[in-house]
């Protein structure tokens, strides 16, 4: 079972926003290949640091306006809010170690 959940325009201030420890946000479409092949080690990183933050996939292709209000041009795109901010941000196909390391900077 994944740790991951999925959000949407409408629950995304809440679960993420809103939220007190710092969420991972996975923007992805369901035809990007290098989305498809993010997703198992979003889940590995997701279940490996269930204690120190929260991690969801958020869809462009059905939340388009989420996509455009913070500035996703290319995906995969992972951004980490805390607190409501955006504190950190990568774009493209990240390795396991890539994506430790970026929770790792952000969630202790």
């Amino acid at each position: 079972m994944s740790n991951v959940k999925s959000v949407s325009e409408g629950s995304f201030d809440e679960q993420v926003l809103k939220s007190d420890r710092p969420v991972m946000v996975d923007f992805w479409a369901p035809w990007c290949g290098p989305c498809k092949a993010l997703g198992p080690i979003v889940d590995t990183i997701a279940a490996d640091n269930s204690n120190k933050l929260d991690v969801v996939k958020l869809n462009v292709d059905e939340n388009q306006s989420l996509a455009v209000k913070y500035g996703v041009r290319g995906i995969p795109t992972i951004i980490v809010f805390n607190k409501g901010a955006e504190v950190k941000r990568v774009v493209g196909l990240q390795n396991k170690g890539q994506l430790q390391a970026l929770v790792d900077s952000v969630a202790k």
